[in-house]
């Protein structure tokens, strides 16, 4: 049995200012989707990709996960909470993001950019897709260093004592979620979006991949404690996760149709 270190969420100071892993784990995110998407851009510039695109999307992005991801925890996870305080909607320092909220804010941002650009939405979205799960690594480790989203009681050998929690051994599901979500679906994104792809494939995979990833994590993972489990004992992630995968499961029946009936593969 392992015990959660009970790292200090400050990573360092500046005078007054203090910043915090979780934040930095955002920068990080941020950083790599500007690397990795200078690379995309550079290899696919015979399809107009440049790379102060990237530049532009991130910015587009920054707002949407912002807004989308504030504005779905609490129209998701505690509604009537924050009708009932709305000032503190606004708090964002205190916490309170979801990721399902973060991704619709996401793809209304690209929509404008796309539209600002001249482009098909799902262009945009094919060519992001890939970018994202090392974000979402990133994300996760920030989860574990705060100590949070702990994962339910468990007797596997690598259980860990979250101590400011209780003292039963849990699931460290935080670092599933970095695995699954993260690394692993990283390396399915890349190595699918390696290689030319009918339009909308690529970002049908990702929420196939996500989805089904999340689905899964949510097993090892303590449910919400003011919303517990939900209809059929599934938690509200795992809720949140089946549209997503029906979602992605039907675009990319619909992208292969397409490119059966007409072909319209694109190196996305």
């Amino acid at each position: 049995m392992l015990v959660y270190p009970n790292f200090d969420p400050v990573a360092f100071r500046i005078g007054p200012l203090a910043v915090r892993w979780y934040g930095l784990m955002y920068l990080v995110g941020f950083i790599l989707f500007i690397v990795l998407g200078r690379r995309r851009a550079k290899n696919r510039a015979s399809s107009g990709w440049r790379v102060t695109d990237v530049d532009d999307m991130l910015f587009f992005g920054v707002f949407g996960v912002i807004f989308g991801g504030r504005l779905g925890y609490v129209l998701f996870y505690k509604p009537d909470y924050y009708f009932a305080h709305p000032l503190e909607i606004f708090e964002v320092w205190h916490g309170g993001m979801s990721f399902h909220g973060g991704l619709i804010g996401v793809l209304i941002a690209l929509w404008f950019f796309a539209r600002a650009r001249g482009r098909r939405w799902l262009d945009v979205t094919d060519f992001v897709a890939p970018l994202i799960p090392l974000g979402l690594a990133a994300g996760r480790l920030g989860n574990f260093i705060n100590g949070e989203l702990v994962g339910r009681p468990t007797d596997v050998p690598w259980a860990m004592v979250f101590p400011q929690v209780d003292n039963l051994p849990r699931h460290p599901s935080q670092l599933y979620e970095f695995g699954l979500e993260g690394v692993l679906l990283f390396i399915i994104m890349w190595g699918f979006a390696s290689k030319p792809r009918p339009t909308g494939a690529v970002s049908g995979l990702f929420l196939v991949g996500y989805g089904t990833f999340r689905f899964i994590a949510e097993f090892a993972r303590q449910p919400d404690s003011f919303l517990g489990f939900l209809a059929l004992g599934f938690t509200m992630g795992q809720w949140l996760s089946l549209p997503m995968i029906a979602m992605g499961i039907a675009l990319m029946v619909w992208a292969y149709r397409g490119a059966r009936d007409g072909p319209r593969a694109r190196g996305n």
